[in-house]
Parts: structure tokens; C-alpha cells; sequence
């Protein structure tokens, strides 16, 4: 989810999400209240104590009371004069936040107010004559708001009697706070609320992922690339720890590959060291055997000569696969790519190698199985490079006294594919995966007379690979190898044009 949306939604949540749950609340808060307020009061019809009028509100709240009075006082008017039977009516009015004021002739003889009515006294309606109950109510104004309910009677003895219900907002009031403060307290708990989830959630999808930013940058920095950023979120939040993730990713494999490579390269001069050490000491030794005079005849001098020339040859090669060696560590490999004929070149390269191979009493067998018009594009010099580097390895490891090497090149439908085989000691099984590995020995003692740098069929991998090509290996321990290569065959598209006549 993008950032954008959730601040979308951050915003209808802070806004729209409080004010329709405080709705709701208001709703069902005033339906409660309501549905208790007319039941704790007993009331035939629904009121609501928060919108109706507070009159009208009181006349419904004592209409039943009124009725009970008058019901009373038609039974026995005197009992109006014992304060017992006035107090236990006053305590039921009083839960409804009303009481008695009984008026006999023009004396108060029963009040069941908190004492502070007295001022009340004064404004309270005179007895009207004739009349046993007053139609409606009267509202006194002042500083306490009162309704009065005005019944009148005439006791046994024929005194004026009135009954007064009087119902005081003042006392009803704090009730209706309390409901307006329960209302209110809804709504700071759904803001609370409200604010916590989001809160939260802010939390989980931007502030923790960043969290974790920082803290991977902390490893970084510290030099440490060996641990996993978690990443929950498909923002761009979550993105940018992606890249980061990546990033750490490619880091560490820059520097684990820089450290192979400064491994590699270390062992490179300790390979070459090596090799070049062999020619090296050797051309030194004839060369001081020939200004010691140990060469006195022509012969042996010829022979001294000569070798100095094949080891500086062997010097030239080794100099000359560490300097191809640094253009494939910076794939800056010359190429010269162009259509080549297979019968043809490969055999030039077989009468080339087949002379070094007879000074060294080795067979070469050569076979070619492709039409002579079978083409393939090549660069000749680096292909070249990967059939002399192939049998010079498989020269190096030769262990019978009659060496043979094979050549054969076949037809395999698209491609034509090489092989070269030796009669050498062989490769095992746990070997084999790893020839084409740069550096990679299958025997380990450096103190072989094998030499070598190392790299020979690193190259040969990589100028195949460069032209498109696959190699692979095969051996058998105590039998032999078999490299393998294939390389596709230059076809010429030809494109039919068709003319139709309109």
C-alpha cells in the first residue's frame, strides 16, 4: 500500500472513523438512557430527558402521582393533614425530583422540599374556589426553576386545602450532566482509541520498517553484511528497504568476490613465481654452462642453445596467460569474430600442434566427421588459444609411455562439437565439476614438475562461453579425458520475396 493511501486512510480514520462511531454512540448512549430513564420512572410514553421540554418533561414525570393524590384525596381529604402519610407520599416524589407543599386555609403545615423553599411560599397560587385540581401545570421563574402542580380540596371540616407538586430543575439538572458527561467521555475514549490504533498502525507500516533501516545501516557501517532485513510492507517505504536489502545483498558479494579475487590473485603469484622460477633457473644454468665452456662442441652447444630457447618459450606462454588473464578479469577481451570454414581450420590447427606433439613421442589422431562447406563464426587466434591450451593440459598429465591424443570433430545438427581425447590419468568424480575453476589443481602438491598457472582451462571456458558455446568434461581414472565443446553453425537467412499480380 503507498504511502499516499495511508495517509488517506490516516486521515479518514482521524476524522470520519471518530465522528461516525461517536454517532453510533450518541445513538445507542440516548436510547439507553431513554429506554432507563422511562423505565426507572415508569412512564406509558417514551421521552427523551436530552431534547424534550423540561415541562412538559416533569408534567409526564408526576402525571401518575397527580393522579394517585387525587385519587387520595377524594378518599379522605383529612389524611392530607397527617404529616406520616404526606412524608411517605413525598419520599416516592422525590425520586422524580419533586415534593409535597400542603397549604391549609393560608397556612403551610407540610413541606417535604430541602429547606430552601421558603421564598416559594409567596409565589404559590392562591385556592381557587370550586375547583379540585388545577388544569396543566404553572411555571415560577427566579433564581430556582420550579413547576407547580396545584390541587385543591376542602377538608372535613370545610378549610381550604391545597396540595402542590412541585418539581424542581435545579435537582434535575445534574442528571442531564451526568448523561451529557457520559456522552462526552464516549467520545474522548473513541478519539483515544481511535488515535491508539492508528497510532499503532503507523507504527507497524512506516516507523517500524524505518527502524529496521536504521539499524541495518548501523550493521553496514560496523562492517557487517552477514544478516536479513524482514521486509512486511509493499510501499515505498518497503521498497526502499528492498533496494537496501539488495544492495546489502550485492555488497556482500562484491566483497566476498573481491576477497576470492585478492585469493585468487595471490595465488596466481605463487603460481607464476613457481613456473617462471623452473625456465628461469634452467636457462641460467646453461647459460653458465655455455661462458663456463661446459658446451665445448658444437653439438652440445646447439643443444645448450636450444633448450634456453624452449624454456624462454615457456616463460613467454606463462607471461602471456597472466596477460590474457587480467583482460578476462576485465572482460576486455579482444575479439575478432568471422566466418571460418571447420574442415579447414581445424585442420591447419591439428598440422600446427601435431609437430610438438611428435617431439615429445606423442600420437595424434585426427577426425573430422563435418562437410567440408560447414562454417561456423569464430576469432581464429582464441579458438586456437582453447585447442592448445586443452592439449597442452592434457600433454602436462600424460602418465604412459606411448601419449595418444584424439580429435574429432562431429555434426550434431546445429552445432558441431569437439572433442578431445588423451590416454592420461584421468580426473575422478569429485574433481571433474571443478577443472574449468581458475586456479583449481587436481593434484595438489606444488612440488609437481607439471607447472602450470592455473588458468589454462578458465580461458578455454571462458572463449567458448564468450562465443556462444557449452564444455563440459569426461574421464575415466587411469583411462583418459574427454573434452567436449560445441559451437553453432553460421546459416545464411535467405528471404523469399513474393510478387502477386493485382
Amino acid at each position: 500500500m503507498k504511502i499516499r493511501t495511508r495517509l488517506a486512510i490516516a486521515f479518514v480514520t482521524i476524522t470520519v472513523v471518530p465522528l461516525c462511531l461517536f454517532c453510533i454512540s450518541f445513538v445507542l448512549l440516548t436510547n439507553y438512557q431513554r429506554a432507563s430513564f422511562n423505565r426507572t420512572y415508569e412512564l406509558d410514553e417514551q421521552i427523551d430527558p436530552l431534547s424534550s421540554n423540561p415541562v412538559q418533561l416533569f408534567d409526564r414525570m408526576t402525571r401518575s402521582d397527580q393522579e394517585e393524590i387525587g385519587r387520595a384525596l377524594e378518599e379522605n381529604p383529612d389524611r392530607f393533614a397527617d404529616s406520616k402519610f404526606l412524608a411517605g407520599m413525598n419520599e416516592t416524589l422525590r425520586e422524580k425530583y419533586t415534593y409535597l407543599i400542603v397549604r391549609r386555609g393560608g397556612q403551610i403545615i407540610y413541606s417535604g422540599g430541602n429547606g430552601e423553599e421558603q421564598d416559594l411560599y409567596f409565589r404559590l397560587p392562591d385556592y381557587e374556589d370550586g375547583a379540585s385540581e388545577s388544569e396543566g401545570s404553572i411555571y415560577l421563574d427566579g433564581d430556582t426553576q420550579h413547576l407547580v402542580k396545584q390541587m385543591n380540596f376542602r377538608y372535613g371540616n370545610g378549610d381550604e386545602g391545597s396540595v402542590f407538586i412541585v418539581s424542581s430543575f435545579r435537582d434535575y439538572l445534574p442528571e442531564v450532566r451526568s448523561m451529557m458527561w457520559e456522552i462526552f467521555l464516549s467520545g474522548v475514549m473513541i478519539l483515544l482509541f481511535t488515535g491508539m490504533v492508528l497510532i499503532a498502525w503507523v507504527y507497524q507500516s512506516i516507523l517500524k520498517p524505518l527502524g529496521q533501516l536504521q539499524k541495518a545501516t548501523e550493521e553496514i557501517k560496523n562492517g557487517n553484511l552477514d544478516f536479513t532485513m524482514e521486509i512486511d510492507t509493499d510501499d515505498e517505504i518497503g521498497q526502499i528497504c528492498q533496494d537496501f536489502e539488495e544492495m546489502r545483498i550485492r555488497l556482500k558479494e562484491s566483497t566476498e568476490e573481491k576477497m576470492q579475487n585478492d585469493d585468487e590473485s595471490r595465488e596466481l603469484l605463487r603460481n607464476l613465481s613457481h613456473d617462471l622460477k623452473t625456465p628461469v633457473t634452467a636457462i641460467k644454468g646453461y647459460a653458465e654452462g655455455i661462458l663456463d665452456g661446459v658446451a665445448s662442441s658444437p653439438e652440445k652447444l646447439d643443444k645448450y642453445i636450444r633448450t634456453i630457447y624452449n624454456k624462454a618459450n615457456d616463460m613467454d606462454r606463462l607471461v602471456d596467460e597472466l596477460t590474457f588473464y587480467a583482460k578476462i578479469d576485465t572482460n576486455r577481451i579482444p575479439y575478432n569474430f568471422a566466418k571460418i570454414n571447420v574442415a579447414e581450420y581445424f585442420a591447419d590447427c591439428v598440422e600446427e600442434v601435431g609437430l610438438d606433439l611428435d617431439a615429445n613421442n606423442i600420437e595424434l589422431g585426427y577426425f573430422n566427421y563435418v562437410d567440408e562447406d560447414v562454417t561456423i563464426i569464430a576469432d581464429a587466434e582464441q579458438m586456437k588459444r582453447v585447442i592448445n591450451n586443452i592439449i597442452s593440459n592434457s600433454v602436462k598429465y600424460l602418465d604412459k609411455k606411448k601419449g595418444i591424443i584424439n580429435i574429432r570433430i562431429k555434426d550434431v545438427g546445429d552445432f558441431i562439437q569437439v572433442e578431445i581425447e588423451d590416454n592420461g590419468r584421468g580426473i575422478s568424480a569429485r574433481d571433474l565439476p571443478n577443472i574449468f575453476d581458475r586456479f583449481y589443481r587436481t593434484d595438489a602438491s606444488r612440488n609437481s614438475s607439471k607447472g602450470g598457472s592455473g588458468i589454462g582451462l578458465s580461458i578455454v571456458r571462458k572463449i567458448i562461453e564468450d562465443h556462444g558455446g557449452k564444455i563440459w568434461a569426461t574421464s575415466k581414472e587411469g583411462i583418459g579425458t574427454e573434452i567436449h565443446f560445441v559451437l553453432r553453425k553460421y546459416q545464411e537467412v535467405i528471404y523469399h520475396e513474393e510478387n502477386t499480380d493485382h
